[in-house]
């Protein structure tokens, strides 16, 4: 651990070192890019300065205004090449009040000395005067002052860059030699680790090894011994660990494997159930569409012949749908609307449409007038015509099917009673899983055993719930739950019972 240590902080002081001596040059980079910039904005500013003083000196000597063009210009650029060179050395307060010396002096000799001159030339016609010894005297003596500060504040950038570049270099040379010390005291320490990872690590790690091929060989019971250094401890304890885990992970995937047989025996039986369901209507089509083919049938014949094609046909469309509708809750594809639905009127069209595909059964409603939800009209249609589709499929002929549709509170509550050959006790908790029909299919009574799956998960989707009571024998009683919608519901009222005609 010492050495460790003694390691872990020669690294970070060399690494901090170095990343000292990186700051330092970045910063006299950094500093030396700035000068260059002052230099190049101060001599700039010199340029112009030059400018104003060579096309008034020409103007003055010749009278000419065409050098009065240039004089306008250097005297439009001299206020920005000044604002460059004060904004360049913001951060130096010396230079910063050399510029403005020298901004007041150019300002001084363009306002107080060029322009009277100018004014002398042109307007006064005396260019004489202007080209007076005074007159000239006292612009030289002008511009040589502004020069000479000039001059200054180049000095002034020379003598900042060189102290930035020899701090740096300074800092470098430090920055070597801690450097090399620590990396001669790093390799020391290096050899030594060395040494005791030879002596101490190399032999238990072997072990290890040799555990851990027994354990690639299948023989997942293989332990090892603790003791010796903390890390091999630990190693051996994580080793254990491994070997445990990989034991309890194989039994789990005996159990897996234990599983999937059994849903190969689902799917074999769902292969079973729907290749049925498929043959028995495709069967029915095809023979009925061959005789109408075939023979010549009068035209009641031939429209009972039509309409077990259709009957059949709608069978096959209903199948496909139920499995698409599962297709969709296991891909998460099921869409629901979000809108207000009276349940009530919902219970009673159903009802309608049942009683009109089942004449042996006798269909009662009991149904409040408002039975207001939020959610999918057609969906919750589906979830009940399921439900009551059941409810007559497994009741026997002239059987009676109740439904009632009631407010439980902030709940709307749908029930359908049937008085059919009920569910065995050991089929109940299966009763919602998919493809499962517990007796139904040795009964010869048709479906896929989707509808309701399929109905539990819309069901669900609409933050409700399904269930169900039921006793072999005395029939079943399948129920669904869903949230009251916002909103106050109307007075209850029992519909008249609907009931085919034999």
């Amino acid at each position: 651990m010492l050495g460790s240590a003694a390691l872990a902080l020669l690294v970070a002081t060399t690494f901090a070192v170095l990343l000292l001596a990186l700051s330092d040059l970045r910063s006299s980079t950094n500093e030396g890019s700035r000068s260059k910039e002052v230099t190049a904005a101060t001599l700039d500013l010199q340029r112009v300065v030059n400018e104003l003083e060579t096309s008034l000196r020409n103007f003055v000597i010749t009278g000419d205004d065409r050098f009065l063009a240039p004089w306008r210009e250097a005297r439009a650029a001299v206020g920005p090449a000044f604002d460059r060179v004060e904004k360049l050395v913001a951060a130096e307060p010396d230079e910063l009040g050399q510029a403005a010396i020298l901004r007041g002096q150019v300002g001084d000799y363009v306002v107080n000395y060029g322009l009277p001159l100018i004014r002398i030339v042109r307007d006064d016609h005396d260019p004489a005067a202007a080209r007076a010894p005074v007159a000239t005297r006292e612009g030289l003596r002008r511009i040589d002052g502004i020069r000479r500060n000039l001059d200054q504040l180049l000095g002034s950038e020379d003598r900042l860059a060189e102290a930035h570049a020899s701090s740096a270099k300074r800092h470098a040379d430090n920055a070597v030699r801690v450097a090399i010390g620590a990396l001669a005291g790093i390799g020391l320490l290096l050899l030594l680790f060395g040494i005791f990872l030879a002596r101490g690590v190399a032999r238990p790690v072997r072990l290890v090894a040799e555990g851990a091929t027994r354990v690639a060989g299948g023989d997942l019971s293989t332990r090892l011994r603790g003791g010796g250094a903390a890390e091999i401890n630990e190693l051996t304890a994580a080793f254990n660990a491994m070997a445990r885990s990989l034991e309890h992970g194989k039994r789990e995937l005996e159990a897996q494997n234990e599983q999937l047989r059994q849903s190969e025996r689902l799917k074999s039986e769902l292969v079973s159930i729907v290749s049925h369901e498929l043959r028995t209507p495709l069967a029915s089509i095809l023979g009925y569409a061959s005789l109408i083919l075939k023979r010549n049938f009068g035209r009641e014949d031939t429209r009972r012949y039509v309409g077990v094609i259709e009957e059949q046909g709608r069978r096959l469309a209903s199948l496909v749908e139920e499995f698409l509708d599962v297709e969709r809750v296991e891909a998460g594809r099921i869409e629901l609307k979000s809108e207000p639905v009276d349940l009530g009127p919902v219970l009673e069209e159903e009802a309608e449409l049942i009683v009109g595909e089942a004449p042996k059964h006798r269909v009662e409603v009991f149904v409040r007038r408002s039975l207001p939800v939020i959610g999918d009209r057609d969906r919750l249609a589906q979830v009940y015509g399921n439900l009551l589709g059941n409810a007559i499929k497994y009741s026997p002929e002239g059987g009676t099917v109740t439904v009632t549709g009631d407010l439980a509170g902030d709940l709307v509550r749908v029930q359908v009673t049937d008085e059919g050959m009920g569910i065995a006790n050991e089929n109940q908790a299966r009763i919602f899983t998919k493809f499962f029909r517990g007796e139904a299919r040795e009964s010869g009574i048709a479906g896929a055993g989707l509808g309701l799956a399929v109905a539990r998960e819309i069901v669900e989707a609409h933050g409700g719930r399904i269930g169900f009571t039921s006793r072999e024998g005395e029939g079943s009683t399948f129920w669904f739950e869903l949230p009251r919608a916002p909103r106050s519901g109307a007075p209850a009222r029992t519909l008249p019972s609907a009931t085919a005609a034999d």
